[in-house]
């Protein structure tokens, strides 16, 4: 028995050691920490046992670690997208890989989408080779309006599941876009309010009330907005036109939430408001023509203009495919064109990393550069926000993550059968 007790014991140490992620350090790398407002240059970023643990100038690599010449090449934290619908949706002309919504008319704001992601998506393996290392992942419809649901985190790591948390954020729709069934958008906000109130009243009941059409604190859509009532996480409104952008405003303060503006076109004209209320917008930076009568605000400066004026913004490209399947490049497309069109630099690179991380609240754990952060980083092979930049090197938890995706497979296949050669572009 005693041996047979030491084999075990041995095996689990053994076990335990191979488990451990291997120490990296990236050495001779332009970092840009974002914890200040310039680049580390010559910069030894190392990562060990799946966490940052050190950032320095012409820093030594520690012995015994793995070390990445990045040769003066931009090295930033992976990128978090603030909202895509990655792992729900693959094709849209094929239903059954279209898991964004639901009809069903018992599911509102529980409607949650975590147990829908499929990590073996192809757009997964695209998005993590474009350097996208998280991203909250969201629903557009539930079967009651205005609610959409409720979101899920992501983590892109290389195998296994790719869902970090469920519950990031109840999800809601106003305006143009409205689901089936709400009309007016008077009532899509006076619904929201009611759901709010409802939700409110069964978590804390007044002694002796009793209601048999009142919703009990066991009620799974009071279960999914008690933690937004609590402020533990945002009240996501996915709308554009500058009325409900007031309400929304309005909203938050009545009820103390946590407000997070998804689009935000008319955004611009409220920033002040926006800036005092302290809500924060993930804005389109290619939003330049309107595409219906809620966007007639429409301009490419918007994120420029909100910034200017206080507001916290995140970018993403929030239109068609580019959600999904161009979610890493067009997150780092778009916050280019932001900056070509006023928005600083170094808040573009803020715009798709650390502030999202803040949105969602987990810029505890990722978003800069900084020792004891996730050892996420990429590797550029020039600038980030260069769409004919490209990562050499992706790492999640510390751990270098394959960036062969299917359209490379299907590059290396056909290519040499026609006889043509592929224009180098990362790995």
């Amino acid at each position: 028995m005693s041996r047979r007790r030491t084999f075990i014991a041995t095996a689990l140490v053994l076990t335990c050691v191979s488990a451990r992620a291997e120490t990296i350090a990236i050495v001779h790398a332009k970092a840009w920490t974002l914890t200040a407002a310039t680049p580390v240059e010559n910069a030894t970023v190392v990562v060990s046992d799946g966490k940052i643990v050190s950032v320095a100038a012409d820093g030594a690599a520690p012995a015994g670690a793995r070390v990445i010449d990045a040769k003066g090449r931009p090295l930033t934290p992976g990128l978090v997208h603030p909202a895509t619908h990655l792992g729900l949706l693959e094709v849209s002309a094929a239903t059954d890989t279209v898991d964004t919504g639901t009809k069903a008319a018992s599911l509102g704001a529980d409607f949650n989408v975590q147990y829908a992601i499929n990590p073996n998506s192809a757009l997964v393996q695209l998005a993590r080779a474009d350097g996208v290392t998280r991203a909250v992942s969201y629903p557009v419809r539930s079967g009651i309006p205005p609610f959409a649901g409720m979101g899920a985190l992501l983590r892109f790591r290389d195998s296994g599941d790719v869902v970090e948390s469920g519950g990031a954020g109840v999800f809601v729709s106003i305006g143009n876009h409205r689901g089936e069934g709400d009309g007016s958008r008077a009532a899509q906000w006076e619904l929201l309010r009611h759901a709010l109130d409802a939700a409110k009243t069964a978590a804390s009941p007044a002694a002796g009330s009793s209601s048999t059409n009142a919703p009990s604190k066991g009620d799974p859509e009071v279960l999914a907005l008690e933690p937004v009532l609590n402020g533990k996480v945002p009240l996501a409104i996915s709308t554009n036109r500058e009325s409900d952008i007031r309400q929304a405003i309005k909203l938050a303060t009545d009820y103390s939430l946590r407000v997070v503006i998804i689009g935000g076109t008319d955004a611009w004209m409220i920033k002040h408001a926006l800036a005092a209320a302290r809500i924060p917008v993930i804005v389109d930076p290619q939003d330049n023509l309107p595409g219906n009568f809620d966007q007639l605000g429409a301009r490419l400066d918007n994120a420029a203009l909100l910034h200017e004026a206080g507001v916290t913004v995140a970018t993403a490209v929030l239109s068609g495919i580019h959600q999904s399947y161009n979610a890493g490049e067009s997150l780092r497309e778009g916050a280019g064109l932001a900056v070509a069109n006023g928005l600083p630099y170094i808040d573009a690179l803020r715009s798709i990393t650390v502030v999202p991380a803040e949105i969602w609240g987990i810029a505890a754990r990722c978003g800069t550069i900084a020792p004891g952060k996730d050892g996420d980083l990429v590797l550029w092979d020039g600038d980030p926000l260069e769409p004919s930049s490209a990562a050499l090197i992706v790492l999640v938890a510390g751990k270098e993550v394959s960036l062969v995706t299917r359209q490379k497979e299907l590059r290396d296949r056909y290519l040499p059968k026609a006889g043509l050669t592929a224009v180098p572009r990362g790995p």
